[in-house]
């Protein structure tokens, strides 16, 4: 029997539905189980504790990560970000997909030029990169 590998997928949501959509797809045609969070906002901790526990049982991690920075937690960090360095911390192999022609988006899918999370994304774009 062939193993399946489940792949957790991440990104921010809204700007980014196709290109998830195309993710999963492409996963499912390598017969991958593809998983992430489009129906559960990571909101509160107890659906923290349910994603860390969904990210647990993923063989890989793949981020997705274009013009957003992402809704942030209390302390000021995406919840795509926390799902990231919290793979990292597991040891789960993770990749990154960056789209490289940020600018040319549309202003309602990237971060306002000068702002703090346009800053913030630019760091989690080192750290996924690193």
């Amino acid at each position: 029997m062939t193993k399946r590998y489940q792949v957790f997928v991440s990104s921010t949501y809204e700007d980014l539905i196709e290109e998830r959509l195309e993710v999963m797809k492409a996963f499912l045609e390598l017969d991958c189980i593809p998983c992430g969070m489009e129906y559960f906002p990571a909101a509160n901790e107890d659906q923290r504790t349910f994603i860390e526990n969904l990210i647990d049982t993923c063989d890989y991690y793949v981020v997705i990560i274009s013009g957003r920075y992402g809704s942030e937690d209390a302390e000021g960090k995406s919840y795509t970000q926390k799902e990231y360095e919290y793979a990292l911390s597991k040891g789960i192999p993770t990749i990154g997909f960056i789209r490289h022609d940020r600018a040319s988006l549309p202003s309602e899918k990237r971060e306002e030029e000068g702002s703090e999370t346009l800053q913030k994304l630019e760091e989690f774009i080192s750290l996924v990169r690193s």
